[in-house]
């Protein structure tokens, strides 16, 4: 695994507005950036992100299986009771689930380790599907890349197969809304290339607001037509669904969710110390304990603390010696916490980096990566492109 530094093209900026990319800068700040780019032999690939990505997946859902069927595990994840039998049923009807997305510390060296699952919500897949396998065709096609060059990128192809799936076995001919909240360009953006990879797959896609969404007498969503929303892809958590006024009406309501209700547990961090109690020693994972629990010594004396309910590196905080050392704010609830082994990103070049591995139905499908100036990856962390060399680096 290397950095190298690239030229950017000329027309990126353009190109990208055009193609409904009005996100790659942020506050002034570039946050698509191709001024360079990140190298991997095949088998850091294969061996080092994709097995490990399908296997923690793996583990993960056996832990929803187990959780649904645990009042004190449900309990640890703080989900609320009155949802309790909305979340197990959707889990033992095998509701659909479509895509997520896992965080992982990689240096190219020894075992990748796992940070967190964002199993619900995840953002930066139009950037991770599309933009950079179109700055990858287009490097080639000019020459500054060689022709064999590849990338680990299949996220789109699985997407639309996923979406058919859906169609044929789930959907029918019923429409597919799909939502996000006003004034979030990034949130949009995703929202828009999800809705485009199910045209393609054949559904009739709708866009709505998550504002929008009404609910009739008998309890059913609606769209700003009182039309019934018979299936939703919503890029708003769970955890805050539950919380809202009509979350009352979330098993009454017969609309199919995308992600599904059971997705509320893996999205959560306390799937870290349940993980590392069913796994503990796994060299992927790194050891984890809720806040409140007696702790091992394996946690170290440097650790990081995280809440339940957290993303984009919010209320997260690093602490030596029990003392804090660094701190993000943010708008979560620190009531509840998880403590998890202190393990930083690597730096290349100063620069902090994450690998986001993208789990597609139930397979890997490709990564991301962010990078920062701080070792915490924030919303503001810059997205680079990446490329496969059929070669050991």
């Amino acid at each position: 695994m290397q950095r190298i530094g690239m030229e950017p093209r000329k027309h990126w900026q353009r190109q990208a507005e055009s193609l409904g990319f009005s996100f790659h800068s942020m506050n002034g700040d570039t946050y698509w950036d191709e001024s360079a780019c990140y190298r991997f032999s095949l088998s850091q690939i294969e061996n080092d992100i994709e097995t490990p990505t399908e296997e923690i997946h793996q583990m993960c859902l056996q832990l929803v299986d187990k959780a649904v069927h645990s009042e004190r595990m449900m309990d640890q994840l703080c989900i609320p009771a009155v949802h309790w039998d909305l979340v197990r049923n959707s889990w033992l009807d095998r509701e659909p689930h479509l895509y997520g997305r896992m965080d992982f510390a990689y240096d190219g060296r020894g075992p990748a380790k796992f940070y967190e699952y964002n199993a619900d919500t995840p953002t930066s897949l139009y950037e991770s599907a599309f933009f950079q396998w179109l700055w990858l065709e287009e490097m080639v096609n000019t020459g500054k890349l060689p022709p064999e060059s590849d990338q680990f990128n299949l996220i789109q192809e699985m997407l639309i197969e996923v979406l058919v799936l859906l169609k044929k076995n789930r959907l029918g001919d019923n429409p597919l809304y799909l939502s996000s909240c006003k004034d979030t360009a990034e949130d949009f953006g995703t929202v828009e290339y999800f809705r485009d990879c199910a045209l393609q797959a054949g559904i009739d896609a709708r866009f709505i607001y998550v504002e929008d969404i009404g609910v009739s007498t008998n309890g059913q969503y609606t769209d700003l037509d009182n039309m019934t929303i018979p299936a939703l892809f919503k890029l708003y958590p769970w955890e805050f669904m539950f919380e809202e006024s009509y979350g009352r009406h979330l098993e009454e309501s017969g609309t199919l969710f995308l992600e599904p209700p059971w997705k509320a547990i893996l999205s959560n961090k306390a799937i870290l110390p349940l993980l590392w109690q069913e796994y503990r020693g796994h060299p992927n994972l790194l050891p984890s304990y809720f806040e409140s629990d007696k702790k091992s010594s394996d946690l170290g004396s440097r650790f990081v603390k995280k809440p339940l309910f957290s993303r984009e590196g919010a209320n997260i905080s690093v602490y030596s010696e029990g003392q804090c050392t660094t701190r993000v704010d943010g708008p979560y609830c620190t009531d509840n916490c998880i403590l998890q082994q202190y393990h930083p990103v690597p730096q290349f070049n100063g620069n902090h980096t994450l690998i986001g591995s993208w789990v597609i139905g139930d397979r890997a499908a490709g990564i991301g990566i962010r990078e920062d100036s701080t070792a915490i990856t924030r919303d503001s962390s810059r997205f680079l492109p990446h490329i496969i060399e059929d070669r050991e680096l």
